[in-house]
């Protein structure tokens, strides 16, 4: 077996990326809701748990993890998120694919943990409320109002987002266990314990 990426491998990624990103979506029109616009991170770590750790049962070559990452960074980037998606989707998918390769593709234990590590990539979308937060928070106040801004306003602290990553962390790794139980048989098929 070759370890270059080949057209199925490529075809999977993509498939997996549209699933991803449709999820991501559904789930960011919570967003709408102040409070859960600053849980986002965390709710996307829990739902895309089961597709990203379905995707794993047909990885086996390096690389199409920090693909799927830098096709999800350049999608955000390109519904209108800073650049910053690109860079962050691709680090966190990149470090995860590492994490799942030192595992061998076959161990369950490096999965969750890759995912985990994966799912943080979603606060390339975040990293401007905090970097940026002046700019941003009047953003907010022209298009969502003042009372929108009045309950995010609290959360966009450098120790909230301390707080956020540990959580979204611990999610990824929930969301990647629920993904492993309720794909046991594919795990088994795919050889993956």
């Amino acid at each position: 077996m070759s370890d270059m990426l080949n057209v199925k491998d490529l075809i999977t990624v993509g498939i997996f990326a549209v699933i991803l990103i449709v999820v991501i979506f559904i789930f960011g029109m919570l967003g709408y809701i102040p409070i859960l616009m600053i849980g986002l991170p965390i709710i996307s770590a829990l739902v895309c748990g089961i597709p990203f750790m379905l995707f794993l049962t047909r990885v086996s070559k390096f690389g199409m993890v920090t693909l799927l990452g830098l096709i999800l960074g350049l999608v955000m980037f390109l519904s209108g998120h800073t650049w910053i998606p690109i860079l962050v989707f691709t680090l966190c998918a990149l470090i995860a694919d590492v994490i799942i390769k030192m595992g061998d593709y076959s161990s369950i234990k490096h999965s969750i943990v890759g995912y985990a590590v994966f799912a943080l990539g979603v606060f390339g979308n975040m990293l401007p409320f905090y970097i940026l937060r002046d700019y941003f928070v009047e953003s907010i106040r022209s298009s969502m109002g003042n009372d929108y801004v009045n309950v995010i306003l609290p959360f966009l602290t450098n120790e909230m987002l301390v707080v956020l990553i540990a959580v979204t962390f611990i999610a990824g790794l929930i969301g990647a266990y629920i993904g492993k139980v309720v794909l046991k048989k594919h795990f088994e098929k795919a050889g993956i314990a």
